[in-house]
């Protein structure tokens, strides 16, 4: 038992061994492999540096043979530079010779020169001195005659030059002048229609003409107190005729009585609801067509306040012309004047719409029309140039700007215009409104209208200060008033309504 246990010893033991040297057999022969490649790769580098070092020195040689080359061109280059330096350094220097040469030639002929001219002056004076011996007169007394002498015979030449040229100069002056106003003429073309002092208003049928008169003629007026116009209602067919020279006041009657006419209920109390109503649609209207005329002219920058009574002028005449209509044509025509004669186009237009803005005012504020305007734009912050030019459109004070003169002349051009004067329509309506402005100066008097031509002035007086007593005085005071103070042309009847009013609501 023990034997076979030492044989199996035995044999692995032997194993063992022999396994072990031959795998350190194995090791050593890979080690020998290893250590001979090493060496083997050992000598292909030391054979690659070699190279390299070799590939490297070829590359620094080359390199600096380069460098040489390089350093002799640029030396060569450096060479040819100080060469033409060396040459222009001696061109310059003889340059400098020859200048300072010529420089002292020139000194010494300067020097030549300055004693020929005190040789000539000395000349000159000992000449001028035999001169005045000879004539017995001095330099300037003999200029004085010679002057004198060519004045004397010049002068009938140089009159008649300057009378050849004045009479040119006016000629085309008149020429150009006729030019200008009918080109700014052409260029604003304005109707000049007259307005008239009366107004026709067409009826749907002739029974219409009852139901305005009223009972008693109760409505008819009624409408004539609440509107101040006379209502003539005569054979004529399918109409009647408002009179009056107040354009507002005719104005508000036709729209009124056109829509009672509509409404078809015509009484007291609707033509006062009416008339009222008109009344507030108009204050619209006058800022409506304010606004409309500024738009047209182009004239911006207007206060609110300003353009409101700007509107007002369409309810105004001047020459026969409706005055808002004359502004506007003025402010073209002074627009196209300055932009023909180079003056400022925009004072000119915005003078012109504005030149007559007095009227629509000057029955509640005393003065010339040209003042009141000049005082209303001055208010409203206006430019100096626009405000003189507005003061200044009548001639009084003179114009001092060219722009107040284009106003001015455009202002006489507009009023020239055939079919637009029409003198004896301005003086009717302002004898009405100096009749009417007597009447209202009186106290107690509420309002007054004149009517049918200036022949009748109904004056309505407030019932709380005046009895019937006073009203007849009042009547009396202003018929001496008138007589005394107004040119009439014929009987003036002062007609005094006192009414009193009373109501009351029942509960």
């Amino acid at each position: 038992m023990l034997i076979p246990i030492i044989v199996a010893v035995l044999g692995l033991a032997a194993g063992v061994s022999g396994g072990y040297f031959y795998r350190k057999n194995q090791v050593e022969v890979k080690n020998k492999d290893i250590v001979q490649k090493a060496e083997k790769m050992l000598a292909d580098a030391k054979s690659k540096s070699k190279e390299i070092v070799y590939e490297a020195r070829n590359e620094a040689f080359k390199t600096q043979d380069e460098v040489k080359k390089e350093e002799r061109r640029r030396q060569s280059q450096l060479d040819s530079v100080e060469e033409r330096l060396l040459k222009k350094e001696q061109s310059l220097d003889k340059k400098s010779e020859s200048v300072d040469k010529t420089k002292l030639e020139l000194d010494s002929k300067v020097t030549s020169i300055k004693s020929l001219r005190d040789e000539v002056e000395e000349i000159y004076k000992l000449q001028s001195q035999e001169l005045e011996k000879v004539a017995a007169m001095t330099k300037e007394e003999a200029k004085d005659l010679l002057l004198r002498k060519v004045e004397e015979e010049s002068k009938a030449d140089i009159v008649a030059q300057m009378k050849k040229a004045e009479k040119e100069l006016k000629e085309k002056v008149d020429e150009k002048a006729k030019w200008i106003i009918a080109d700014a003429i052409a260029r604003c073309a304005s109707d000049t229609t007259a307005e008239s002092t009366a107004t026709i208003v067409n009826l749907p049928n002739d029974e219409m003409k009852g139901r305005i008169i009223g009972r008693e003629g109760r409505n008819i007026n009624t409408f004539e107190q609440m509107t101040g116009v006379d209502v003539i209602v005569d054979d004529t067919p399918g109409s009647i005729v408002i009179s009056g020279f107040d354009l507002v006041r005719r104005y508000i009657a036709k729209v009124a009585l056109e829509k009672l006419i509509e409404d078809g209920r015509i009484h007291p109390a609707r033509i006062e609801e009416t008339v009222e109503k008109v009344k507030d649609e108009v204050n619209v209207l006058i800022k409506e067509l304010g606004e409309k005329a500024v738009l047209e002219t182009g004239v911006t920058g207007l206060h609110t306040n300003l353009v409101k009574i700007l509107g007002r002028l369409k309810f105004r005449v001047t020459h026969g012309q409706n005055a808002l209509k004359h502004s506007m044509e003025v402010s073209f025509l002074a627009g196209n004047l300055a932009s023909e004669l180079g003056a400022d186009v925009t004072i000119c237009k915005r003078a012109g719409l504005l030149h007559d803005i007095g009227k629509a005012v000057d029955h509640e504020i005393p003065g010339h029309h040209s003042k009141i305007g000049a005082d209303i734009a001055r208010k409203f912050g206006l430019s100096k140039e626009v405000v003189h030019a507005i003061e200044a459109h009548h001639g009084t004070p003179e114009p001092e700007t060219l722009e107040a003169q284009l106003v001015q002349a455009a202002n006489m051009i507009s009023n020239a215009r055939p079919g637009a004067s029409k003198d004896n329509l301005d003086a009717y309506v302002r004898r009405l409104m100096e009749l009417e402005n007597l009447c209202n100066s009186f106290n107690g008097v509420r309002k007054s209208f004149a009517i049918q031509a200036g022949t009748e002035v109904r004056i309505f007086v407030n019932p709380a200060e005046l009895d019937d007593l006073e009203s007849v005085k009042l009547s009396h005071n202003i018929a001496r008033k008138i007589e005394y103070d107004l040119q009439h042309p014929g009987p003036v009847k002062v007609h005094v309504i006192r009414e009193t009013e009373a109501e009351q609501y029942a509960e």
